[in-house]
């Protein structure tokens, strides 16, 4: 009977197809043998949302560029022939626009539930690597298409953060003049930033996806109890805590896919501006260079990091030179041989070079920063565990203090700047720096509980 089976497979069409693609052997690998923990949890189902909302980004997008005119003078009004005259074309712009922001809450909540349960350690550091390029690639992805539509917040937004490069020492005005194409934000800038939205930088996060996806499948995926599931196996060579992804996580992540659609069709058909926040009432009115907008302030995700980039004034310079002062002299006591005489050199020319520049520069280094700490975060993290449930409860308290940090920088972040604000966010900016430069000391103290040997699962 097998080999009956086996002859029809090798003389029909799949059969066919495998002796010149790896179709089946593909399929296995990735899907129906790829074998995962058996005690996945609520927050596994983020993974698999952030590639629907992706393909939910690309064929709206397609749907949206066959009627979308990149030019200064017919942008606004193609959106507008898009929303009112073009069948059903409102609902792609709005699942276009929504899906944008639930990309960046799936995201979030993907690399929240990575830090929680120690994702990024070994060994899935690239694929903790490759998963903070996309990131970096939805940022810009995101930064570019923000000025497609031409509406006001639109235009004075990208005016405002591409005259954040020119702060950079020397080659600032001509970068930025590079990223514009021209003087001010124009037709010019608006080809641009097309040309990257729907071209390169779909290719380069396709890519990405790709990457981060085989390297997942090749070390395995990690589980909330830190434990790697390809140390105890069968005779067959079988992890005994893990269960084929399919069908029994794809029925699993369809739920989660149900629960995420209606959400998204809420948000579609009721608030699809919700209150401003994915579509601000200013990107409601055509590009108008001769009047500023009373607030300008990017989207909600983007808002965290704008914060801090808001928040470094003159004396919050000062406080950070002192905190690399104070880095650099603990540095210096624990280096040894050659490093004992170039760290205070170093560490001399970049305080000079600090009194010596603006500090709008340095918000441009500070928001930069705080994107690039998530790189090196496998080997700022020393803890013997990888799971934040086998951790002292004052880990659970850093954790907690640091998300509360980065919530209350993104709601100010939507604020108008005050010098409370202002205070507020400098606190925050220090602690969310101090959670990633302090991992080193603090991550490898207190009492660990011992993590099982076999994965904690109760079926259901």
């Amino acid at each position: 009977m097998a080999t009956a089976e086996k002859e029809v497979e090798t003389t029909g069409l799949v059969g066919w197809i495998d002796r010149r693609f790896p179709m089946t052997s593909t399929w296995k690998k990735h899907v129906s043998e790829y074998y995962a923990p058996k005690n996945f949890n609520f927050w596994y189902f983020f993974g698999s949302l952030a590639l629907l909302v992706l393909v939910n980004q690309i064929v709206t997008g397609i749907f949206l560029t066959m009627n979308y005119k990149p030019d200064a003078t017919l942008a606004f009004a193609s959106v507008e022939y898009i929303m009112r005259e073009v069948p059903w074309g409102w609902l792609i712009r709005y699942m276009h626009s929504t899906g944008a922001s639930m990309f960046f809450v799936v995201v979030y909540l993907h690399m929240f539930r990575g830090l929680m349960y120690g994702s990024y350690r070994k060994p899935r550091e690239l694929v903790w690597i490759f998963g903070c390029a996309i990131f970096l690639c939805l940022m810009a992805e995101a930064f570019f298409g923000y000025l497609l539509p031409w509406g006001q917040m639109s235009f004075w937004g990208a005016q405002v953060i591409v005259n954040l490069f020119s702060a950079i020492p020397f080659i600032g005005p001509d970068l930025s003049l590079w990223i514009r194409g021209d003087y001010v934000v124009s037709d010019v800038t608006l080809n641009r930033f097309f040309a990257f939205h729907v071209i390169a930088i779909p290719l380069v996060l396709i890519g990405l996806v790709v990457a981060h996806l085989v390297a997942l499948h090749e070390v395995g995926s990690n589980n909330p109890d830190g434990i790697e599931i390809k140390a105890k196996k069968d005779a067959n060579g079988i992890p005994l805590d893990g269960i084929p992804f399919h069908p029994y996580y794809s029925v699993h992540d369809f739920m989660g896919v149900c629960v995420f659609l209606l959400i998204f069709a809420a948000i579609i058909f009721f608030a699809p501006e919700m209150g401003g926040y994915f579509l601000e009432a200013n990107n409601f009115v055509p590009a108008n260079p001769l009047q500023t907008p009373p607030e300008i302030a990017p989207v909600w995700y983007f808002t965290a990091f704008y914060a801090m980039l808001r928040a470094t004034t003159d004396p919050f310079k000062i406080v950070l030179m002192i905190v690399i002062a104070a880095l650099a002299l603990l540095a210096l006591l624990r280096a040894r041989g050659k490093w004992r005489l170039g760290l205070p050199v170093l560490a001399v020319l970049v305080l000079i070079f600090m009194a010596l520049t603006e500090s709008k520069f340095w918000g441009v280094v500070v928001m930069g920063t705080a994107v690039v700490s998530l790189f090196f975060l496998p080997w700022l993290d020393r803890s013997p565990v990888k799971s934040i449930r086998y951790r002292p409860l004052f880990h659970k308290v850093f954790y907690a203090i640091f998300v509360f940090a980065f919530l209350l920088l993104g709601f100010l972040g939507t604020r108008p700047p005050s010098p409370a604000a202002t205070l507020i966010a400098q606190i925050c900016a220090l602690i969310y720096f101090a959670f990633f430069l302090g991992m080193p000391f603090w991550t490898p103290r207190g009492k660990f509980k011992t993590p099982p040997e076999r994965v904690h699962y109760k079926p259901h």
